[in-house]
C-alpha cells in the first residue's frame, strides 16, 4: 500500500504513526480523580477517536518537546486548569484555550521535566527512540511503584514553579483533588519546597 507519493512512487517520507505520539483520553469528567490522563504511544500503534493523538514536527527536539508537554499535561496544575473548562470530555478545542508555559529546549527548566517524563514512559524497548532523545541509560526502566511516585511528585513540584505559583497557590490546587490520596499530595508539596530550596533540579 502506497500512502505517499505521486504516480505510484512512494517518496519514503515517514508518517506520524511511525513515530512516538502524545495521546490523551477524550472522555473525562471534572469530578474524576484526575481529569487529564496523557501518555506517549510507541510507534506503529493506532487508536480510535476517543484517544486524541498529537504529533509534533519531526525536528531535532520533537521527542523532547513531546515529553516536556506530557509532563505538564499530567501535572496537578494543568489538571486543575482543565477542570475549570470541561465537564464530560477533553477536546483539542479546550486544550488550545488553556495556558501552558512555553520554554525552549535550551531553558534549564526544560530538560529536567522531559527526562523525568521519559523515565516514566520508557518502560520497554518500544520507547527506545524517546529514551535516546532524553539520554536515559539503556534498560533504565522505572517500574518500582515508589520510584514512579517520586518522579511524578517531582514533576508536579517542577511544573508548579514553571507556572510561577506560590506554595499557598499550589497547596490550594492540591486541595481541589479530593479523590487523590493525601500522601500523593504531600509528596507533591514537598517536591515544590525542594525545588524552591534548590535541592531538586
Amino acid at each position: 500500500l502506497r500512502l505517499l507519493g505521486r504516480d505510484g512512487i512512494d517518496d519514503g517520507r515517514a508518517l506520524s504513526y511511525q513515530r512516538p505520539r502524545l495521546a490523551f483520553r477524550e472522555i473525562a469528567r471534572n469530578t474524576d480523580e484526575r481529569t487529564m490522563i496523557a501518555t506517549m504511544l510507541p510507534p506503529n500503534i493506532f487508536a480510535n477517536h476517543k484517544l486524541t493523538l498529537v504529533s509534533f514536527d519531526d525536528g531535532a527536539d520533537s521527542h523532547l518537546l513531546s515529553l516536556f508537554v506530557l509532563a505538564q499535561l499530567n501535572s496537578f496544575v494543568f489538571d486543575f486548569v482543565v477542570r475549570q473548562r470541561v465537564t464530560t470530555s477533553v477536546s483539542m478545542h479546550a486544550i488550545y484555550q488553556l495556558p501552558m508555559p512555553r520554554v525552549s529546549a535550551a531553558d534549564p527548566r526544560f530538560g529536567p521535566l522531559a527526562r523525568r517524563s521519559a523515565a516514566l514512559v520508557c518502560i520497554s524497548p518500544d520507547f527506545d527512540v524517546l529514551a535516546k532523545a532524553a539520554r536515559l541509560p539503556k534498560q533504565s526502566f522505572v517500574m518500582a511503584a515508589a520510584e514512579r511516585a517520586r518522579l511524578r511528585a517531582e514533576i508536579d513540584g517542577l511544573v508548579a514553579h514553571l507556572y510561577g505559583l506560590t506554595e499557598e497557590e499550589f497547596a490550594h490546587i492540591l486541595t481541589s483533588f479530593p479523590l487523590v490520596a493525601d500522601p500523593i499530595k504531600v509528596a507533591a508539596r514537598n517536591a515544590y519546597r525542594d525545588v524552591a530550596k534548590g535541592l531538586l533540579k
